[in-house]
């Protein structure tokens, strides 16, 4: 685990233990958005407010608008939980990482989620290193959780394609004794694996950590965010049959407080990516038009409600702004 992101859990474990789901609904002073291209403009109206929709958690995630609400996983609180846009919180599963009597602190959490074509929802459960399905009764379904005969790492991050074939990142952030150094590991490699037709198939296997994952308007692209130690998104073409080539690397970051952890794409072919400081916004083509600044780590993002609002995870809060451009919905969002 980077030390950077070790400083950021203990910090996100402290809050934990101190810090009770508050409602804060107002525009963050220490928030702001950076404008690096005119074009911006057109993605982001200027004068922007960024509001904190709810604080107090430990360490947010894998954002999902559902049903009218966000849900979202508090990773090292071990919870999944909702917020309505008014910023009342509920909590939906309690040790959602599915790990019994996991450690203080630890990133055993759940994590991504995506809607089902059945109309429940795919859930990871970095703890238990596996991907559920949660059913409309709340009740948690086993969906995937070996390759080869091999348990897999810790899952994080999932989105289907318009094939209905589900992509999964599957890192090794769950395994809490030394990651790649974890005896309980089995998997030879980090990777992004492809489930379609019952055959579960790994299709990147050289990342060390790889983290967000998402597509292009067109299905046609790839995009693969990897943590660490080299901090880079990448992007793949993607063939009728789901095999990938081309890799190329569409922006590396250097330094600075977070890297690129999750995505999301908008339907004008932008990737809104975390980074250091924040959330990055960036052309097809790797060009940076801006930035929204956090006071804190930005984990990840959801595109929500009429896909112009826009949820950020961060640290210990969710932040929302909203975008001129619609972002891409989840294809299976709400059941459709």
């Amino acid at each position: 685990m980077s030390s950077r992101l070790r400083a950021t859990l203990l910090a996100a474990a402290l809050c934990h233990l101190s810090c009770a789901p508050l409602l804060a609904q107002s525009p963050v002073p220490a928030a702001s958005i950076e404008r690096l291209d005119p074009a911006l403009d057109t993605i982001i109206a200027p004068g922007t407010s960024i509001e904190r929709v709810a604080t107090g958690f430990g360490f947010t995630e894998g954002p999902l608008w559902h049903e009218g609400r966000l849900w979202f996983s508090d990773v090292t609180g071990d919870k999944m939980r909702a917020v309505a846009p008014d910023g009342k919180v509920e909590e939906l599963i309690a040790n959602s990482g599915g790990l019994p009597n996991p450690p203080a602190g630890a990133s055993i959490g759940s994590n991504g989620m995506a809607p089902a074509p059945d109309g429940t929802v795919l859930m990871t459960q970095m703890g238990a290193r596996r991907i559920v399905k949660v059913g409309r009764d709340g009740r948690l379904h086993p969906f995937l959780s070996e390759y080869d005969g091999k348990r897999l790492n810790s899952p994080n991050d999932l989105v289907y394609d318009k094939s209905g074939a589900l992509w999964f990142t599957d890192p090794p952030f769950g395994l809490f004794n030394g990651m790649d150094k974890d005896p309980a590991k089995e998997l030879p490699f980090n990777g992004v694996f492809r489930y379609a037709d019952g055959k579960l198939t790994p299709v990147i296997t050289d990342m060390s950590l790889p983290n967000g994952i998402g597509f292009s308007p067109d299905f046609k692209t790839l995009y693969v965010g990897n943590y660490g130690p080299e901090m880079v998104v990448r992007a793949y073409d993607v063939g009728p049959d789901g095999a990938l080539s081309a890799p190329r690397e569409l922006i590396r970051f250097t330094s600075g407080r977070g890297g690129p952890d999750g995505l999301k794409v908008d339907t004008a072919g932008n990737i809104w990516m975390t980074g250091p400081g924040g959330i990055r916004i960036v052309t097809p083509k790797g060009k940076i038009l801006g930035q929204i600044k956090l006071p804190e780590t930005a984990a990840n993002l959801a595109f929500a409600d009429d896909g112009h609002s826009v949820y950020i995870t961060g640290s210990t809060s969710i932040y929302r702004l909203r975008s001129m451009v619609k972002g891409m919905l989840p294809l299976y969002a709400d059941g459709k």
